[in-house]
């Protein structure tokens, strides 16, 4: 099998590190709004990837986590008037339940920041006695001068230069102006408590962890020092991604941390990013009550996992003919077993082995439902609703 990897940007063999199990981490989401397309994208194409990995006979131990304590946590929170951790139980829980809908399998940990603690101390401790990271006001950072490899995934998807690194950094939540900090770019691994804020005991004072060391802890704590697959969305690549491999590289003196490095496109809604930020959002649940579920799924999987698109009504109308017609299988194979189609499976192998190439997948699919209709060959229809399943598609 073939996959993109972002780090070296270009198409890889996949070989695992462990021939008997495949590690993967996928970074979660942060609770504090409603689940969105752009959300239900990443995983449902992470979830096809790990299906059709154990199709091929793999198995896969799978970790996601969620980023339960967070700036953006706290500010909603108080917005609302509600408690930190009570929002963050809420927003997980519709969270799953819009996954659970369509069918996305949960992971086999799904971690929160807030039991990782401790392991996280750990790695700041160790980066500090190496010289990676210093102390300052009770916060303790990361020092981007000290690092010489500073930034691989950043200059992969074009940031060549510290100017462009520091931009996109200040977009995404950097703090440049943190008079605590050596320089703008330097990184937080342990922030200081802020009154009324909640925070745990460490060697530096009461605070609590930077967003980029809990998913370090936590992939390290669950799948070893390294692993084989981290993905996530491409917004993650930097500064999350590169700020991770500085600080897990560093922490193990391992390398890679990460075999694979796959991050899913940008889902648009009026020609702009669907992000929370913007409020440009198109609702998992709100599409539930129109369509149905393996409608859904199709049209995300209808759409290569590492380009950006834009959801438009028609897509999921023909996205819910496909799924009609792959329920007509049904009638066809009827109380028949079926045998297999080893032409059809070999061209779907095919253009999944090409870098997950689902769109591919579900065009060549749906093609043999149209021609099986008219010969009626219980075999195909067989194999039809077999490969559909390795799709995550229930019909």
């Amino acid at each position: 099998m073939k996959l993109f990897n972002t780090l070296t940007q270009s198409l890889e063999d996949f070989v695992p590190i462990n021939d008997t199990m495949v590690r993967i981490y996928v970074c979660g989401i942060t609770p504090y709004d409603t689940t969105h397309l752009g959300h239900a994208f990443t995983y449902a194409s992470f979830d096809t990837l790990i299906r059709y990995l154990e199709f091929c006979g793999r198995s896969v131990h799978y970790v996601q986590n969620v980023t339960d304590i967070d700036d953006d946590v706290l500010r909603k929170a108080k917005e609302l008037g509600m408690a930190w951790d009570e929002l963050g139980r809420r927003e997980t829980e519709r969270y799953l339940s819009d996954m659970d809908a369509l069918n996305v399998r949960r992971p086999n940990v799904y971690a929160r920041a807030t039991n990782e603690i401790p392991s996280m101390i750990e790695i700041i401790q160790t980066l500090l006695a190496r010289g990676y990271a210093y102390e300052s006001a009770g916060c303790v950072y990361y020092s981007v001068n000290k690092d010489a490899e500073f930034g691989i995934m950043a200059r992969a998807i074009g940031l060549n230069d510290y100017h462009a690194m520091l931009t996109i950094a200040n977009e995404r939540g950097n703090y440049p102006d943190d008079h605590r900090k050596r320089d703008p770019l330097d990184f937080v691994l342990w922030q200081a408590q802020t009154p009324g804020e909640p925070a745990w005991p460490s060697p530096w004072g009461a605070g609590r962890p930077g967003w980029h060391i809990e998913c370090s802890a936590m992939s390290m704590h669950y799948l070893g020092p390294q692993i084989d697959i981290h993905g996530g969305g491409i917004d993650l690549a930097f500064p999350h991604h590169t700020c991770e491999i500085a600080q897990s590289e560093h922490f193990t003196q391992k390398a890679p941390f990460s075999r694979f490095w796959m991050h899913t496109g940008m889902v648009h809604q009026d020609g702009e990013k669907m992000s929370k930020s913007l409020g440009n959002l198109t609702l998992v649940s709100n599409l539930l009550k129109d369509y149905s579920a393996t409608a859904i799924r199709i049209t995300l999987l209808n759409h290569h996992y590492r380009y950006p698109w834009e959801c438009f009504p028609e897509d999921l109308m023909v996205a819910t003919e496909t799924t009609e017609l792959f329920q007509q299988m049904h009638a066809i194979v009827g109380d028949q077993t079926g045998g297999e189609d080893c032409l059809l499976r070999g061209r779907f192998v095919a253009a999944m082995e090409n870098d997950l190439n689902t769109p591919e997948a579900l065009l060549l699919l749906r093609q043999a439902a149209e021609s099986t209709l008219a010969n009626r060959c219980v075999n195909t229809a067989a194999e039809i609703l077999r490969l559909v399943r390795v799709l995550g598609l229930r019909v």
